[in-house]
């Protein structure tokens, strides 16, 4: 038999720019990473559910669009790591883009009147994810998508930081969960890079059951989508307290936060 990392498998040979450090069809011949790929439900299932609440809820638009486009992030980085084509890595990397300016909007228009729009806002970060769309198409270097997401990123942490210390200092507790989370992701998803080499003979040499463990881009997948969804449910609170609703984060089931609150305080 082939090394696990030779193994070719139903998708045909790899185009993507990028190949993890999981060992490439090792548990099935139809899934190239199959643990970086199943990872992504924590992206997909749960913003799917906070859409159709946020409908429900009767929320802003963009709430809703938040929710979309994790789940959007989700689908591609689901058909990346299961093909680990190129086109399918485009499908993971620009909607990471995408999604992560309307949460820029969504923070930096948590205290106007509801249902406002900031056209000038939209502009920008429309331009922006052009601009970078157009460059990454071009030069096909994943570093440059990693800056660019990084800088949106950097954003949100700033905003996020400024709303926690100047405004609803109470926040703290889920803003800082969420920005926590997202950092050990990323802390891992370095480790899993820089000792691939080790992690996969480490692999060979313990139970399968204790490698799983082991497949730290998949747990960057689960911690940056946790991480993800709670900075939703930050600027959603942000938001409704704003406008003078009262939130609550809630545990379906005792694990799982979610948000609700009571109408529009009427005087």
């Amino acid at each position: 038999m082939a090394p696990a990392a030779d193994r070719e498998g139903y998708w045909g040979p790899t185009t993507s720019t990028l190949d993890w450090c999981e060992e490439n069809y090792f548990v099935t011949q139809y899934i190239a990473e199959f643990w970086n790929t199943v990872s992504n439900l924590i992206m997909i299932i749960p913003p799917i559910l906070g859409a159709i609440q946020s409908i429900r809820d009767g929320l802003e638009k963009r709430y809703i669009g938040s929710y979309l486009a994790l789940t959007v992030v989700g689908m591609g980085s689901w058909c990346f790591h299961m093909t680990l084509q190129y086109e399918m890595q485009l499908l993971d990397e620009l909607p990471m883009i995408y999604s992560c300016c309307i949460f820029v909007y969504c923070m930096f228009e948590c205290f106007k009147m509801k249902n406002s729009v900031n056209y000038h806002l939209i502009f920008t970060l429309v331009l922006f994810s052009l601009l970078v769309t157009t460059v990454y198409l071009h030069v096909k270097d994943p570093i440059f998508h990693q800056v660019m997401y990084g800088m949106l990123v950097f954003t949100l942490v700033l905003r996020s930081i400024y709303i926690v210390t100047w405004v609803y200092p109470w926040l703290r507790g889920l803003g800082y969960t969420s920005l926590g989370l997202f950092l050990l992701g990323f802390f891992l998803w370095n480790i899993d890079n820089i000792f691939c080499d080790s992690l996969r003979d480490f692999r060979k040499e313990v139970p399968p059951i204790l490698g799983v463990t082991t497949q730290f881009h998949a747990w960057w997948h689960i911690l940056t989508g946790l991480g993800s969804y709670l900075h939703i449910l930050f600027s959603l609170y942000t938001r409704t307290l704003y406008l003078r609703h009262r939130p609550k984060v809630k545990f379906l089931f005792g694990i799982w936060p979610v948000i609700m609150f009571e109408p529009l305080r009427k005087y």
